[in-house]
Parts: C-alpha cells; sequence; structure tokens
C-alpha cells in the first residue's frame, strides 16, 4: 500500500490516437491504493485545491522543474526477458537461423536458476529505468525460472503479463517440451504461481504463449486455447514475421488458408490475443483478426534488425485494429520503449516512400498514443493505466529535459527566476534553448532525441520503482 501523494505542474499524455494534452500547472492527488483520486487543471491555488481535498492537506508534494513533466508510463506488449543478454547480437542471420544461433542456446540456460536470477533482475530494472511500467513478458520452457520471474516483478514492482514459452515442436533436443501434455502442465504450475503471489492480478497476469505455430502441435494449440477459455487468460504469440517462417507455417499446416487462420481454427484468436509483428498479412486475414478483436503488437526495431520487413501500421489502423508497441528484446537491440516510437516513426516514412502515400507516416502523436493507450488498449487495461484520469492507476514517468538556460552576466536566469529551479542536466540527452518554448517541439525533441537519462522517476501503482535524482 502507498501513502497519500500530490503532484503538481506539467502532465502531458495523449487525449487520443492524434491528440496530445498538456496540463500546465495542474494538480494529481493519488490515494493510498496508488489509484488517481483527483486531477485539478490550471491550479492558481494549490493551498485551496489541497483544502477542498482535505484528507490531501498533509500529503508530500511532488513538483515538476522547469522542462520536467509527467508523462503515463510505457507499455511494452511484446519482449523476450529470457533474450536480453543477446541484445545487438544478431551476425547476419534471419529470423529462422537466429533462433538457432542465438536464441535456442540462450534460453536454455534459463535451467540454472542462478542465471534466471541475474537476467530477469537486470531486465526488470532496465525496463524500469526506460519508462516501461508495464511489460509482456516471454520467459522460457522452464517452470521455476518463469516462476522466479513471476516474483521479481512483484517484488521490485513492475507491472507485468508473464507466460511460459510453450513448444513442443521445432526445437533443438536440449530446449523443447516433451510433450503437449507436459508442455500444458508445466504451464498450469506457472499459473498457479501468480494466483498465489497475486491472487487478485493487481500487478501480475499470466498470458498463455505458444511460441508460435510451427513450434506447436495441434493438440497442444487446442489445449492452450481450452485453457485460456477456462481461466479467461490473455494470449501472446507472433504471426508473419518473415517470409521464410510463413513458407514454414505453410508446409506445416498445408490444411489452412493462411498462417493467421491456423491460430482462428485453434480458437487462439481472441480480443484478449497479442499477435507480434503481423509483417505480411492479406486483407482476409487483417479482416479476421479485426473480427475477432486480437491485437498487434508492433516491433519495428526487431523487423529492421532481422530483415523481416515493414509492418504497415497505418493500414492495421485504418482498419481499426488495435496496435500496441513491442521492444521484442533481443530481435529489437534496444529494451526502450521511446527507441520504439521513433523506430515506428521511421518505419512508417519508409513504407510511405515505398508506397508512393504519405499517408502511411506517423506522427509523434500518434507514436506516443501506441506507446501509453494503445499497448493499454492491446493487454486489456485501458481502464486502468494509460493517461491521467481519476480511477486510473498511478503509473507514471517523470520526464526531464535539459533547459540550457540564458543568463545575464551576473549568471541570473534572463527572467528572473532561480535557475536551481531547471530540471536539465548534463546526463539528460535533449538540450533545450530558449526558443523551444512550444511543448510539441519539446516532445519532439524528447521522442528523436531523449533517452533513459530523461526518465528521472518512475511510479507503479503509486509505488516509486526509480528515483534519478
Amino acid at each position: 500500500m502507498s501513502k497519500l501523494a500530490v503532484y503538481f505542474g506539467t502532465f502531458i499524455h495523449s487525449r487520443s490516437l492524434t491528440e496530445l494534452k498538456v496540463l500546465e500547472n495542474a494538480a494529481v492527488g493519488v490515494d493510498k491504493n496508488g489509484i488517481i483520486a483527483f486531477v485539478e487543471e490550471k491550479v492558481d491555488d494549490l493551498k485551496a485545491v489541497l483544502n477542498k481535498h482535505k484528507e490531501f492537506t498533509s500529503a508530500p508534494i511532488t513538483r515538476t522543474k522547469r522542462g520536467q513533466f509527467f508523462f503515463p508510463g510505457f507499455i511494452d506488449t511484446h519482449i523476450h526477458a529470457s533474450q536480453y543478454p543477446n541484445t545487438g547480437i544478431f551476425g547476419k542471420s534471419t529470423l529462422l537461423d537466429w533462433l538457432n544461433t542465438y536464441t535456442f542456446p540462450t534460453e536454455s540456460s534459463f535451467k540454472n536458476l542462478k542465471t534466471a536470477r541475474a537476467i530477469y533482475s537486470q531486465v526488470i530494472k532496465r525496463t524500469l529505468s526506460h519508462g516501461t511500467t508495464t511489460a509482456t513478458y516471454y520467459a522460457t520452457i522452464h517452470v521455476p525460472a518463469t516462476n522466479l520471474l513471476s516474483t521479481l516483478c512483484q517484488t521490485i514492482g513492475q507491472r507485468a503479463f508473464i507466460g511460459r514459452v510453450c513448444m513442443d515442436c521445432l526445437g533443438p533436443e536440449y530446449y523443447i517440451d516433451e510433450s503437449a501434455e507436459s508442455s500444458l502442465a508445466a504451464t498450469e504450475e506457472t499459473i498457479a504461481h501468480i494466483e498465489k503471489i497475486d491472487p487478485t492480478n493487481e500487478l501480475l497476469t499470466p498470458i498463455i504463449t505458444p511460441r508460435f505455430a510451427p513450434s506447436c502441435s495441434r493438440p497442444l494449440l487446442h489445449s492452450l486455447a481450452k485453457l485460456s477459455a477456462d481461466k479467461n487468460l490473455p494470449i501472446q504469440t507472433h504471426l508473419s514475421e518473415n517470409t521464410s517462417e510463413l513458407e514454414l507455417v505453410a508446409s506445416l499446416f498445408p490444411e489452412e488458408e493462411s498462417y493467421t487462420h491456423v491460430y482462428h481454427s485453434h480458437k487462439l484468436l481472441t480480443p484478449r490475443t497479442v499477435l507480434a509483428h503481423a509483417i505480411h498479412l492479406s486483407d482476409k486475414e487483417i479482416d479476421l483478426i479485426k473480427q475477432q478483436q486480437s491485437k498487434i503488437s508492433h516491433c519495428p526495431n526487431s523487423n529492421t534488425n532481422l530483415t523481416s520487413g515493414f509492418c504497415k501500421v497505418r493500414k492495421l489502423l485504418d482498419k481499426k485494429v488495435d496496435v500496441g508497441l513491442g521492444t521484442d528484446v533481443s530481435g529489437g537491440y534496444s529494451p526502450s520503449i521511446l527507441d520504439a516510437v521513433r523506430q515506428a516513426l521511421g518505419v512508417s516514412r519508409s513504407v510511405a516512400f515505398l508506397e508512393k502515400s504519405p499517408d502511411h507516416a506517423l506522427s509523434v502523436e500518434e507514436g506516443l498514443y501506441l506507446a501509453t493507450r494503445g499497448g493499454a488498449k492491446c493487454l486489456g487495461l485501458e481502464d486502468k493505466v494509460g493517461g491521467f484520469e481519476v480511477g486510473k492507476s498511478w503509473d507514471v514517468q517523470l520526464v526531464g529535459l535539459n533547459l540550457v538556460p540564458e543568463l545575464d552576466e551576473d549568471g541570473n536566469l534572463e527572467d528572473g527566476g532561480d535557475p536551481a529551479e531547471f530540471a536539465g542536466t548534463p546526463e539528460c540527452t535533449v538540450d533545450v534553448f530558449g526558443q523551444t518554448a512550444d511543448w510539441a517541439d519539446r516532445i519532439a525533441k524528447w521522442v528523436y532525441t531523449g533517452d533513459d537519462r530523461c526518465t528521472r522517476q518512475v511510479w507503479v501503482g503509486g509505488r516509486s520503482v526509480v528515483n534519478k535524482d
């Protein structure tokens, strides 16, 4: 349980796909459960606001300095926690070669709990330091290590969806489930662990995780779908990431019309299903995903690095398919969703060029929506996180930009303010000068030139989990 707290200053969040709202001189009260209790805009007299909300009159107040703003925590809808050691390691491989050369050997090492503890602890801390308050994690096939990941997320304080990887086909002898039955039983063990340590899913949610269709037998796919339905659990898997993968799926499931139809026929396309990548989709497949209300995690960094292709996000959005962003560590080399935003913007411009249609290009506002409210919607958390509204959890990052002050000959601010009020420090990577006063421009600079050094503090459910100041 948290303590009552008040936050005052500048707040920025997505109101819609295309609109960022800036609240200056605003006050937000957070209750003992880490839930936003009030939001007051355009506050002239903070004391009067606190008198209005009497239980907060003695609550500690966190204020933004010049150049700082509160922003909703990022939501990573697709990340392999176990692959974190391999970030930046690709060789010249594409998806299927990369799995055998790098991924499977690394994941198999998680049978050693010391290895699992070291890696999982670090990836949680690293993603939190980048402002990721919610992460959708793939673990490995190992039950003890997957349970450890759940325990660490709860202990450190990150909201997480955690899935034991299921794969009874197409894996090396040293790293594969023995059977569909053993895979299902092991998955049920990891679900039971989360139910024990977080029975209300306040912070942790089990997520059914067939690695991808080629790695799962038909009986396993059917049993995982039934488990999801029986326990009302979300599902995550991969879809249409790579052209060689598509050829493999077609050879393994010749009776199916498409890769997407493989999941559909096994009842794995649900409103709580997150499909990572989804690059090479036909119009019919997109329509099927929309019909089933399944979601898509766009992973631009990984798609580029593994030479998988360009996802046409605008086309998905135009068809009213819900889209979030994923880092896809370690196919993606960065654990930062801010990086995923700028990568998504760059990829969208490449698509616009190739399609000879500027409409495909995404805006900064759209990228940040995908990183927050879009991701929340993909995970069924749209009523819980993603913005500054009463009733939402205080899953928030405090971002600081390096405002470069204009000083007079005596070292004083030209406007007579106190230099100590400036948020900027040499650690922040975004230099903002006097002429960049507009918040839209500042946000653009943050998206394109910022990194984790700009994220000064992070809270999850009202609990402080990162403080760099």
